[in-house]
């Protein structure tokens, strides 16, 4: 069973339609122990980063996420990855949880691109890792505003407004990315695919 934490910040939907098409059982919940019982745990995340973090405190699951990244497959997306590091400069600036050592900053604004950025962009995965049977080079879907600079756990970068940042971190049997692999088609559906067979 994979549990998709529901901490009122995620996409919940999708991500659990993306699970049925591969045909794994899963199940949207925000309790603690459902999650800890969960052979594999996703965190995805749409939203703002105090806000989640509120959220996650005041449901009590602020240690269930870092028990959980901690001790078994664990799979953040977006939102779900970026408060996985240790700060980031949304809403002012907000301590996350700290799982991964780095910063999460916002994009610079320059000529010719739009913050957020949103849309399709070529992801390329470093070190000949690439996380089971995915591309190393393929296009994945973004939607944000912020990205989390390179880390010693960068599996997969891409570049946008300048800056060249990870789209996908693998620390253990934790993996996350910035993209949505649960909108990304065909190639999203087989990152998903690989995470399960990890």
């Amino acid at each position: 069973m994979i549990a998709i934490i529901d901490y009122k910040a995620g996409n919940l939907t999708s991500v659990k339609l993306a699970f049925d098409a591969l045909g794994a059982e899963s199940r949207i919940t925000s309790d603690p122990a459902a999650i800890v019982a969960a052979e594999r745990v996703v965190f995805p995340g749409v939203g703002a980063a105090a806000s989640a973090m509120s959220n996650l405190r005041e449901l009590g699951l602020e240690e269930t996420v870092r028990q959980c990244a901690a001790q078994k497959p664990f799979l953040g997306i977006c939102l779900g990855m970026q408060i996985l590091f240790d700060h980031t400069e949304e809403d002012g600036g907000v301590d996350t949880l700290g799982i991964i050592s780095g910063q999460v900053r916002r994009f610079r604004d320059l000529p010719g691109f739009k913050v957020p950025e949103i849309g399709w962009n070529q992801v390329d995965f470093t070190d000949g890792e690439n996380l089971g049977g995915a591309p190393l080079r393929a296009e994945y879907y973004f939607v944000h505003s912020y990205y989390a600079e390179i880390c010693p756990w960068t599996a997969g970068t891409t570049e946008y407004a300048g800056v060249k940042f990870t789209a996908m971190v693998k620390k253990d049997r934790l993996w996350a990315c910035q993209f949505h692999p649960e909108k990304s088609g065909r190639i999203g559906l087989a990152l998903l695919d690989d995470w399960l067979k990890s």
